[in-house]
């Protein structure tokens, strides 16, 4: 009985009623890699030369560039191509960091911890992700190197550090998880813009994401509901600046990218992001989040002016995955 009152006290009811949502869903709709992706179905193979590999300029910033509107066809495809296998490879290098301090934070749970289960289903999760991603980047055969240098280096203490600092963990992994989920969302929603074996694991990864991204936020509700004043401070400044860097390290090319395609420099700029178009597309992926941080208590006039000189200000969505509809005004 001391047990259960000491887990009880430390969350209410509803918050351990939704962690048991989230477990039986795991349970009941789950994805395996190889059993819900035939990848040797003639509809899967992935041609080379698919002009489904050209950028888009509503949704990368790089497609957004007239230096790259104005190449030919045949170099658009294999810029495209390369960019979209190096997103897919940094994604699975990401879910990586997650499961490392996803899994030295849970070691620490006492017993009856109802955040135990579910964060072991999550892991679960991403190891498949991992495993569907990678298999993808094999498939389309163009050799990605994956994170930029310095992220790929400081991966393991990210991922250890964020064990200990847990509510800064799962900012973390809401900043890791957005721009990804937005930008895969914002394809499907273009219909068949990329090639049908992408597409599928794009629709397997935001059905479990759907489960992660709700889990982190009601994590952070909880657990700022026991943080004083000064650790809420630190965690709405830290919330900017981690969806900040997180999507430059996720959606940014390493600079072998621009060296192996010969991308003048003042372009490598231009898309990340400095111009206009490619602002906009930065701060599309955080809609969202603006609306969690407003509703977590974390959006005040000294936070909104860091989203704002961080170019991630804008008007929250109003509600979870609400579609871009043209640039909305700031809230």
């Amino acid at each position: 009985m001391t047990l259960s009152r000491s887990v009880g006290e430390l969350f209410d009811q509803d918050y351990r009623d939704a962690l048991a949502t989230l477990s039986e869903g795991s349970v009941h709709r789950s994805f395996d890699p190889y059993l819900d992706i035939d990848w040797d179905a003639p509809e899967f193979a992935l041609d080379p030369d698919d002009p489904r590999w050209v950028l888009s300029p509503e949704y990368d910033p790089l497609g957004a560039t007239r230096w790259y509107q104005e190449l030919p066809l045949d170099r658009q495809i294999e810029i495209g191509k390369w960019r979209i296998a190096n997103v897919i490879k940094v994604g699975a290098a990401f879910e990586s960091v997650l499961i490392r301090g996803m899994m030295q934070y849970i070691m620490k749970l006492p017993n009856g911890s109802p955040e135990f289960r579910y964060c072991l289903h999550e892991m679960t999760e991403e190891c498949n992700h991992i495993q569907m991603f990678q298999e993808l980047v094999n498939r389309i055969g163009v050799d990605v190197p994956g994170m930029r240098r310095l992220f790929k280096v400081l991966s393991p203490f990210i991922g250890v550090a964020g064990g200990y600092a847990h509510v800064i963990l799962f900012i973390g992994i809401l900043g890791g998880e957005e721009p990804i989920d937005h930008y895969q969302k914002a394809l499907i929603r273009d219909g068949d813009s990329v090639p049908p074996a992408v597409l599928r694991t794009m629709e397997i990864h935001i059905a479990e994401e759907a489960r992660h991204i709700s889990f982190a936020g009601e994590f952070l509700a909880a657990h700022l509901a026991h943080m004083n004043a000064a650790s809420k401070t630190v965690c709405a400044l830290a919330f900017p600046l981690a969806m900040r860097w997180l999507a430059g390290e996720i959606m940014s090319p390493p600079r072998s990218f621009a060296r192996q395609f010969d991308i003048p420099e003042a372009v490598m700029r231009e898309a990340f992001w400095r111009a206009p178009q490619s602002r906009r597309i930065l701060s599309g992926y955080f809609a969202d989040m603006r609306k969690l941080a407003t509703d977590l208590g974390l959006m005040n006039p000294v936070t909104k002016q860091l989203w704002s000189r961080l170019h991630i200000d804008g008007a929250p969505s109003r509600y979870r995955s609400e579609p871009e509809r043209g640039t909305r005004r700031t809230a």
